[in-house]
């Protein structure tokens, strides 16, 4: 399971980066490996604004749709517009598949280090979860 020291992570299994005074935004490794091969992606447009720990978008699955939430209150400066035709990257490399930029962030979730995410996932061991949001 790759996880980034780079990144902070929810428990809904969302990332959140820190670049150039904004936040990028996407769903974890563990999240893509759970949902299986991604067809769809569902996300706002540029000037949405997003609110810490409220849906944002969907992500469908072979195996099920799936509520994005946000980590971070803002506004969204860009949307990664490629994930529309090749969803598929979000299996791939789902660290480089980032959803959404944020910028003016304002707020944010109950954010998780690398280290507290990886703990999370361990007590996680056994369950079955049921979706990522």
């Amino acid at each position: 399971m790759n996880i980034r020291e780079d990144c902070s992570y929810t428990r809904t299994h969302q990332w959140m980066r820190e670049e150039n005074g904004t936040a990028l935004v996407g769903i974890t490794d563990y999240a893509q490996s759970q949902l299986g091969g991604i067809v769809f992606i569902n996300l706002p447009e540029a000037g949405d604004t997003v609110t810490a720990g409220e849906p944002f978008g969907e992500v469908e699955s072979t195996k099920v749709v799936s509520e994005v939430h946000s980590p971070v209150s803002g506004t969204v400066r860009a949307v990664n517009e490629p994930l529309a035709d090749e969803p598929e990257r979000i299996n791939e490399d789902p660290y480089e598949a980032w959803f959404i930029e944020v910028e003016d962030v304002t707020g944010t979730a109950e954010l998780l280090t690398a280290q507290e995410y990886r703990a999370y996932l361990g007590q996680l061991a056994g369950e079955k979860p049921d979706g990522i949001g």
